[in-house]
């Protein structure tokens, strides 16, 4: 199989394990951390702007905050902005006179680590009323869009893993022949352009929510190219154009120092001291180029937001680097050793094996950081997915160790039998050398002399000659095989390693998981001050429909006042014989819980409902119309702690 063959069947292989992975929505790495006014808040005048202030800064558009009124009409006075130079909080101004009502504010941003996030919440002004405006309830992110939107991550991740790995194996472990590793080149930096455009184009709609039929908007493009994330990946995409540059200019300077003089023989085996190493500043060159590209990943996820934020890119860069060239670098050397008419001299593995082992030290202390700056606390490993993702690949990186363990060992024997094979050649050639001159004619004299030694040192020669020759060629395509099998093992743990890395960076870090679910508890607690339901009822006779409103408050753990108020089919206040209500949580078998309502005169209320834990309760209601028609009907209420 050609080196482009196999580089399209690696992100293949990445593409299929994201299929069966599952494509789910990417994690909020962001989240809200206040709101004002307040998530259900209840206000006696009307609001002159509302802000929200979120776990880590965002990026935001004109309508990113939308307020409609009860009638589903916008009062938004202005744009959204960010409030007093704060990029974690933003604001958009109301106009004024708003009519009493509950007010709905949908909102959509994009997180410091470019994910986008929604939502939405409701206050009022007054008293609640009986509609609310209709917000969709799609997700932040469109399947389609955000399905393509992955697929081109994964196929980065690996063209550039392909592209810096396999350069770097041929400028540090400088194998005699380049050749089959060209191919592994130009596709990874084909693979890698294609996919840095793919994913300038998908960035719009993936942001907006919006579907793969706008692609080619040219709002959404330039809205991309205008923010961090679309720089950096037109910062890429100038990296790449000087990487082409950079590899032409190689190759033909390696191509130029390996032809061979008419004056020298082929088979003249250069000394290892002679071997041409590259020049220290097409190796200055090459790494300003990688580190460049790591950049441009670095600045535009994880390590681009949260604490730390300098030393965390630093570490995000070296640890793809690392990365790169250690898997990279695998795939190189599989290449080689399947694909290279010569055989590889044992001094290009061994010189692979001490750079993986480099790179394997750099991904251990760089992963320790990082794992550090996304868990926070020990709490987090299994207690958010981010943790449970990590702990995956974890065990994925030991396996990929164990692999890489065998690898080494063989590479240590075949190193051994190398230096081993170089004496007995030799020695048969000197042999070969000084027969010939024997049997040459100024060699009649001293046959005398030697003619019976010669003749059995010549014997001995051709009877162990074939045996030995066919013990050291054994030995050392034993070892080869068992180093090509040791290294397609790496090579396939490695794409698995590779396939968890770009999942775990779509996912929350579970610092920032646990910090926003503290945060949102604490702002429900300190800003919700009463749960509201409308419910419907009917009970079959003439007159004998209407709605219920009930009123808990504060709608928390411990003791809750309760008012349950009659709207009758002209919608106006009504009164009934009875009204019971109760409360179930069937998750903990709690319940029912009877509130115990009695009537207060136009309405039935109690101010002595405890409910123990927070949870979402079932909450029963059953309206008597008169002593034999009663219908009863069931919604579910959010307990917060």
């Amino acid at each position: 199989m050609s080196a482009p063959r196999r580089a399209v069947a690696l992100v293949a292989l990445l593409g299929a394990l994201f299929v069966l992975g599952g494509a789910g929505p990417v994690s909020a790495h962001s989240a809200v951390r206040e709101t004002t006014p307040g998530e259900g808040t209840v206000l006696k005048s009307a609001p002159k702007q509302v802000t929200m202030t979120f776990t880590e800064s965002v990026g935001i558009t004109d309508d990113s905050l939308r307020v409609l009124s009860p009638e589903n009409r916008r009062v938004n006075a202005g744009d959204t902005e960010h409030a007093s130079g704060r990029s974690d909080s933003v604001r958009v101004p109301l106009d004024g006179g708003l009519a009493d009502g509950t007010y709905t504010v949908a909102w959509r941003v994009v997180s410091a680590d470019s994910h986008p996030i929604s939502g939405a919440f409701t206050f009022s002004i007054g008293k609640p009323s009986e509609t609310t405006a209709a917000v969709s309830a799609e997700p932040a992110v469109n399947s389609a869009s955000g399905a393509l939107y992955d697929i081109a991550r994964y196929a980065a991740y690996a063209a550039v893993a392909l592209l810096i790995g396999a350069a770097t194996f041929v400028l540090v472990c400088r194998p005699d022949s380049a050749e089959p590793l060209r191919g592994l080149v130009r596709a990874g930096w084909w693979v890698l352009v294609a996919s840095t455009a793919a994913l300038l184009l998908i960035r719009g709609p993936y942001e907006r929510g919006t579907g793969p039929s706008t692609l080619l908007d040219p709002e959404l493009i330039e809205n991309t190219l205008t923010s961090r994330p679309g720089w950096a990946l037109l910062a890429r995409l100038a990296l790449l154009a000087g990487a082409a540059v950079f590899l032409v200019r190689l190759g033909r300077g390696a191509a130029a120092e390996t032809e061979i003089p008419e004056t020298e023989s082929p088979e003249k085996e250069i000394p290892e001291k002679e071997q041409v190493r590259p020049k220290p500043v097409v190796l200055a060159v090459g790494g300003v180029l990688a580190v460049g590209l790591a950049v441009t990943w670095a600045a535009a996820e994880h390590a681009s937001a949260g604490i730390q934020v300098p030393l965390a890119m630093t570490s995000s860069v070296l640890h793809l680097l690392a990365m790169a060239v250690w898997l990279g670098g695998l795939a190189a050397l599989l290449t080689t050793l399947h694909r290279s008419e010569a055989l590889l001299p044992a001094a290009s593995v061994a010189r692979f094996s001490r750079l993986a082992f480099a790179s394997v030290a750099v991904l251990v202390v760089t992963g320790v950081y990082q794992s550090w700056r996304g868990l926070g606390s020990w709490d987090a490993v299994f207690d958010t997915s981010y943790g449970r993702i990590l702990v995956a690949k974890v065990c994925a990186v030991v396996l990929l160790l164990a692999a890489a363990g065998f690898s080494r060992r063989w590479t240590g024997r075949l190193t051994d039998t190398g230096e081993q094979l170089r004496v007995p050649v030799l020695e048969t050639v000197g042999a070969r050398a000084g027969g010939g001159a024997d049997s040459g004619p100024g060699a009649g004299s001293s046959s005398g002399d030697t003619g019976e030694s010669t003749p059995a040192a010549a014997g001995d020669g051709s009877e162990d000659k074939p045996e030995n020759e066919s013990e050291q060629a054994s030995a050392p395509g034993a070892r080869r095989g068992a180093l090509r099998r040791s290294v397609l093992a790496e090579v396939v743990v490695g794409v698995v390693v590779l396939v968890i890395t770009t999942v775990l960076t779509g996912t929350q870090p579970g610092r920032a998981e646990i910090e926003t679910a503290a945060a949102e508890e604490t702002a429900a607690a300190g800003q919700r001050t009463a749960s509201t339901t409308l419910i419907p009822f009917d009970v079959g006779t003439p007159g004998g429909h209407g709605k219920v409103q009930i009123v808990l408050e504060p709608g928390r753990v411990g003791e809750n006042t309760v008012e349950a108020v009659i709207i009758g089919p002209d919608g106006g206040i009504a009164t009934v014989p009875e009204i019971r209500l109760s409360f179930t949580l069937a998750s903990q078998k709690i319940g029912p819980i009877d509130a115990g309502l009695t009537n207060k005169g136009g309405y039935w209320g109690t101010s002595s409902l405890n409910l123990p834990i927070p949870g979402t309760w079932t909450m029963k209601v059953t309206v008597r119309t008169s002593d034999i028609d009663q219908v009863s009907e069931t919604r579910r209420v959010k307990i917060l702690r």
